[in-house]
């Protein structure tokens, strides 16, 4: 299945950086109760329209590395993998 986000929204699939306490104690993923903020973005839409009917760009393309907000994002899943949908507004930054 392909996934074609309509405007200005995408799909993300997140990922989180591994945490290592001052100790040396690895944290799993499942130990952060919190949603993730980082993800790759991979689908984007075409872009909003503006008021004259023309396409405004979307400032991030498929493959980005994105920081977005933590509860913007809606969860989903498509044949059995979860991924964030949001609007272009929801990433606060790409991650380079």
């Amino acid at each position: 299945m392909t996934l074609k986000p309509l405007s200005n929204h995408l799909f993300i699939e997140t990922f989180s950086e591994e945490k290592t306490t001052k100790s040396g104690i690895v944290l799993p993923e499942t130990a952060e109760k919190e949603k993730p903020v980082m993800g790759t973005v991979v689908a984007v839409g075409p872009g909003k329209l503006n008021e004259k009917g023309e396409r405004t760009p979307m400032s991030v393309k498929t493959g980005d590395k994105v920081l977005f907000k933590k509860y913007g994002p809606d969860e989903v899943e498509v044949e059995g993998k979860k991924y964030l949908v949001g609007d272009e507004d929801d990433v606060l930054a790409v991650i380079e």
